[in-house]
This record gives structure tokens, sequence and C-alpha cells, in this order.
């Protein structure tokens, strides 16, 4: 049957664009007899396999079950609309790369939610795997389906179709997941939920009953089963020199979005920007120590045979110990013309010495993110940096060689003006003028603008997101300012991640709506169907500006008030307090 199945799958692939995607394969990738182990796993990506193949969680959850002899992992991503299409028309179930295994026969499949575009991806996933895309129409001998990423710190929109979220960091609790699942196999779904859910940073949604008020907000979020917890703690590990690392990552027979060894130097973030919500739930910061980094880059360059290795990080230039980290690694990789790279960086934390140094082997690009334009605006969010810090920087990079410099800013930010908006292009005309005072050819400085998202932990959770024609006016400011190198990210796709950012458990219906009305691979723009959404909102009679451009009230009970990160309420309310000089109470 297998082989026949694999035979089926074979004919259809020269049908398709890319079928690298679907064939598996690839170097590091481990391929496990299902009859010899206890428990079978899909790990689950909602993107296209060129995306997910180049996320840092996915590889480390990957390594971990693997390394398990009780245990398997096998990877699954999105299929693109041609093989959806020819999956539906052959009647052919999704399947893991490893083995052309049916998602179905798997006992837990495991998605990574990154973000919240995604999301439809995840009802697409379910639907060509066979099983069903409510949580509460699977039946016992379904697979269990967890979530775990940055977006389960609000999962509420994805309660109706996920079984179990993992609160929190994932290296540790996995196995414990699978030591639980592997003793409660043969019993009920409901009691393998309920075994489950006893685990710390483990959230069961259908264990809850979430009730609301006549105006629409919650009135209560209240357990419905005995002994599961009133509020979801995260789970963090607290030494990442002694956590699980991949240093035999799957390295892919095509291109990928990040072509390299990506190596997390620290977790967490010490800087407190009031927007971010990875600064709040990767707390508190930890770092990866100099001997543990050269190691995990010793065997992950023999490995893979990639020639750049990516230090990565929330902050990466705030790591105590960067400088010695990239001489070090330089003198062990530039004689082999393996290069070393950063991502975005600080404006505030560059140097000299750092731009010489990523220069060794090639020139790579560098990224900085001052997110705003005038100095007001970078206290309210409490950025931290100056004009003076971001023109020094660019100084830096201009005589160290560089010509090319991405700026990121950020535009709708809470207490925003007009003049606010218009300082960006002066700022970025200036940094162009350094270059020119400096004899660089051609300085060029490309920008990026996005639009502020307010997210849950944060200190602006509570925020309203600008409306669509406040936030097209301001963009349309910038492009006739600058009349150059800008991207700006699309108004509606940043108006549904406020929504799902924000939102309730009620988004269900409304996620499933816009699937069925053709929805997938929100993230891609010429995928992206703004009309099919309005009529998914319109036919479930829910007004996204309810979640993406009302202010919260500091009262109201917010859906994700049952899950804990570590930031408390109060805590987030006296930062406001600073943003505008009064008291929230």
């Amino acid at each position: 049957m297998a082989n026949f199945f694999r035979e089926q799958i074979t004919e259809i692939l020269p049908l398709v664009n890319k079928p690298v995607r679907y064939i598996g394969g690839e170097i590091n990738s481990v391929l496990k007899s299902h009859s010899l182990v206890d428990v079978k796993i899909a790990l689950a990506f909602p993107d296209v396999y060129e995306i997910g193949m180049s996320y840092l969680g996915f590889k480390i959850i990957y390594e971990i079950i693997n390394s398990r002899q009780d245990c398997l992992a096998e990877r699954v991503y999105a299929p693109w609309i041609d093989m959806e299409l020819l999956l539906k028309e052959k009647n052919l179930p999704l399947f893991t790369l490893e083995s052309y295994t049916p998602l179905s026969e798997f006992d837990i499949i495991g998605f990574s939610v990154q973000y919240e575009m995604n999301y439809t991806n995840i009802l697409q996933i379910l639907e060509l795997g066979k099983i069903p895309i409510f949580a509460k129409d699977r039946n016992d001998s379904d697979p269990i389906v967890i979530a775990g990423g940055p977006c389960t710190s609000n999962p509420e929109p994805l309660a109706d179709f996920i079984d179990v979220f993992v609160i929190g960091e994932g290296e540790e609790i996995i196995n414990e997941i699978i030591d639980v699942y592997k003793e409660n196999k043969n019993k009920t779904r409901k009691e393998i939920l309920l075994a489950l859910s006893k685990l710390s940073g483990i959230y069961v949604p259908s264990f809850y009953e979430v009730k609301y008020n006549s105006d629409g907000t919650i009135s209560s979020i209240t357990p419905k089963e005995e002994n599961v917890p009133l509020k979801i703690e995260k789970r963090i590990i607290k030494d990442l020199n002694t956590a699980s690392y991949p240093v035999s990552q799957v390295v892919s027979l095509t291109e990928v979005i990040h072509d390299r060894l990506t190596i997390e130097i620290m977790r967490g973030c010490k800087r407190a920007c009031r927007f971010c919500c990875a600064g709040s739930i990767y707390r508190p910061v930890r770092e990866r120590n100099i001997e543990e980094i050269e190691k995990i880059a010793i065997e992950g360059i023999k490995n893979t045979g990639y020639n750049e290795i990516s230090l990565s990080s929330l902050c990466t230039t705030d790591h105590s110990q960067i400088k010695e980290i990239i001489e070090r690694l330089n003198t062990l990789f530039a004689p082999k013309y393996i290069s070393i790279s950063l991502p975005s960086l600080r404006v505030d934390s560059f140097s000299v010495e750092i731009a010489s140094l990523l220069q060794k082997v090639r020139k790579v690009g560098l990224t900085f993110a001052p997110e705003a334009g005038t100095q007001r605006m970078r206290d309210v969010i409490n950025k931290n940096t100056t004009e003076e810090d971001l023109m020094k920087t660019i100084h830096t990079v201009y005589s160290s060689g560089w010509d090319l410099i991405k700026l990121y800013f950020m535009i709708g930010l809470p207490t925003e003006q007009e003049e606010d908006v218009r300082e960006i292009s002066s700022t970025v005309k200036k940094a162009i003028k350094i270059g020119r005072s400096l004899n660089v050819k051609h300085p060029k400085i490309n920008v990026s603008i996005s639009s502020f998202i307010p997210k849950s932990h944060t200190v602006f959770q509570w925020e309203a997101q600008d409306k669509g024609e406040t936030l097209r006016n301001k963009i349309s400011i910038l492009r006739r300012l600058l009349q150059g190198d800008i991207k700006w990210h699309d108004v509606n796709v940043s108006l549904l991640e406020a929504v799902f950012a924000r939102g309730d458990r009620r988004l269900g219906k409304v996620l499933f709506a816009a699937y069925k009305l053709g929805c997938r691979f929100d993230s891609w723009a010429e995928h992206f169907k703004f009309l099919n959404w309005e009529k998914a909102f319109e036919e479930c009679k829910i007004d996204p500006a309810f979640y993406a451009n009302r202010k919260r009230e500091y009262e109201e009970i917010l859906p994700w008030d049952h899950i804990s990160y570590g930031v408390s309420k109060e805590g987030l309310k006296k930062e406001i307090e600073k943003v505008y000089g009064k008291t929230t109470s």
C-alpha cells in the first residue's frame, strides 16, 4: 500500500512547479521505520517549503525528536496551489517528505506558528491531510494537533482548530509531551488531552469556556474541567548552553530563503521596546557561551557544507562577547571562505571593528532598525537610541566600504503625528548626505516601512491600530518625499495581522469562512485576497475594527489574560503611564 501511494505521488510530481518541494531526501533528513517506534510526529510548517526550511525552531524540534529511539519526526510544508489542486483532483492525502506517509497516519501533528497570515494554511494542511479541521470533530483515531511558536502568545483565534498549545519554549517540553502521549496512547482522546494538560506550559483550549458581555468584550475565561490551571505559565529554557541544538541541520536540494547555518547565540532581549512582542515573550536574556557557539559552528559546517554562518538573536550585537565570537569564527572559517553575518542591527551597538570583521570574507548586507524618525517617537517606543547614534553608525558603515544600507521604520505608532512621519524622510536624506561627504560613489538607502501592529503581552497591547486610510496617507507622504527605494507593508495585511494578534476565539469562524472562500498563502502578495476576507467578516457578522482599531480599556479582560509570559498587566500599565505622562488607574 505504501509503495502504491508513493507511485501515485511520483506520477503527479512532474505536473507541479518546483517538485523538489515535495520529494524529500535532503542532506541530514532522517528516515526511520514506522514499525520500530512508539510515537510518530509530523512537524508541519504552514507556509511553502522555501520559507519553512529557514526556521530554526522547526530544525531544533526535528533533531530533538529524532534523537530518541522510541519516536520519529517527519516534515510537511504547505503545498503550493498547483499541488493542492492536484491532490484534490486525484483524491490523494497530503504526506510527509521523509516517507511519503499520509498525515492522518501520525499520532501527533505539530504546527510551528510564526505569523498570523499563515493561519489559513493550517486549515489547508489539516484538510489535505484528511484530518478534521475543527478539533471538536476529531475522534480517538485522529492525530492530536499541537501548535507552538510566537503566535501562541495569543492562541485564541486558533482555539477551534488546535487540540493543544505549547506556551513558551519547546526544547524540554517536547520530550515530556512524547512521554505522556506514549504512556496514554491507548486511552481516549479526552484522557490523553487531560494528561497533557497537567504539564506546565500546556494549554488545551477545549477545557476552557469564554463568555462575552453584550458589548462584545469578554466577561470571563474559566476552566471547564477539574485540575486544569487557571493561568498557563510559559516554559523557559534556563541555560542555552545545555539546551539541545541541531548541528546536523537539514540542507535543502534547492535554494531556500535563508540558505546558511544559523546559530542562535542569545535568547531574549535586554531592550524593552514597547511595541515588541518577541522582546516580552522571550524574556529573560540568556547567552550561549563562546565555546558552545564555536562547537556548534564547527560541527554545523562540517555536517552541512554551508558557506555562511548567521549569528541569530533578537539583538545579536548585545551579546557580551559578540566581538570575540566574530573574531574567533573568522579565524576558523575565513581561510575556508565561510562568511559571518548578523541579522538586523541596533544603531547604537555597531562599531568600526564589527563592520570590518563582517567583511572579512565577503561583504554581507546590513540592516538597521531606527523604527522612528524623531527622538520623541523613539522615546515613546523606548528605543533608547538617538539620531546622533544612527548617523555615527551610518558614517562607520560608509567609511568601511559599504555603499548600500537598509533602514527599517514603523508608522502608526501611538501618539504619532504627521511631523514624525515626515522626519523619517529627513533621516534618510541625512544618511545619504553622509555617504556623499565620504565620496561614496553611489550611496544608497533602501527604506522599508511597516505599520504598527498592537500585540499581546506588550506595553501597547491596549492601543488602537491606525485605520487604513490614515496609514495610506502616511505612506503616500513618505513615497512623495523619498521618491526612491522604499517598500511598504500592505495596509490590508496589517489590518488582518492586528485582528488576529489581539483576537478571541470567535475569529475561528472567520478563518474557516475565509479559507472556504479561497484564502491561503495570505502573506504572499499574489495570493492575498482581501475582498474574500471582507466577505468572510461580513458573513460571520464580525467587525474587524472591533479587534484592530479599538483602544482597549485597561480593566477589560483580554483574550490572552489566562496565558502568562511572566509580564504583569500592572507592569505594562506603568509603562503606559510613562508614554502619556499620567496614571492609568
